[in-house]
């Protein structure tokens, strides 16, 4: 009878786990934050071709930044500036034809993602969260077909998002900050890949 009752709490507390938000201190959070890599960020890509990408991931981290504060503002600020990366990067991947193609496909994905975000008029985010999954998913396959190295990438998931679906984004920190959900559920989620 005893081990049923610890059971039961123990389920308790791992459904009840995703829905705290208890809110961190500036300390707590900078000690969460990815170590910084000792070497610069490299991948398959020659030098430009790397620095092109590490902008196409910091403004995709800009646009992941303004879902976690449901600032639709930002969130279209951040999508214009994920389409001109994309078209930056592609011109500077055209002449290998073999990455080209590769690649190809994950930039159109980011980029029309990006462009779906932009469309939406959608202030509570909800919307523009659906088109930043694939954006997601489309960014993390490009940086692992790039073997990007150094540069401190997390594979986070939520497995609430989107009804119990779940999906997943990527944040330059250990910390969860959940896009999907916001405030809402700041903390749900989970690291389960990362490029080291």
């Amino acid at each position: 009878m005893r081990s049923i009752a610890v059971y039961i709490i123990c389920a308790g507390l791992f459904v009840t786990a995703c829905n705290q938000s208890t809110p961190k201190s500036d300390t707590a959070a900078a000690t969460t934050e990815a170590p910084k890599p000792a070497e610069a960020p490299k991948s398959k890509l020659d030098e430009t071709g790397t620095q092109k990408l590490m902008t196409l991931v910091t403004h995709y981290y800009e646009l992941k930044n303004a879902l976690v504060a449901t600032n639709a503002t930002a969130a279209d600020e951040a999508s214009t500036k994920l389409i001109t990366d994309a078209d930056s990067l592609q011109a500077a991947i055209k002449t290998d034809s073999a990455n080209n193609r590769l690649y190809q496909q994950h930039l159109d994905a980011i980029r029309q993602g990006s462009k779906d975000i932009l469309a939406l008029k959608d202030e509570t985010c909800e919307k523009k969260r659906v088109h930043f999954e694939k954006v997601s998913d489309a960014m993390f396959a490009l940086l692992k077909n790039a073997d990007l190295k150094n540069a401190g990438v997390y594979r986070q998931f939520c497995p609430m998002a989107f009804n119990d679906k779940g999906a997943y984004w990527l944040s330059n920190e250990m910390e969860i900050k959940n896009p999907y959900f916001g405030k809402k559920m700041l903390e749900c989620g989970e690291i389960t890949d990362s490029l080291k």
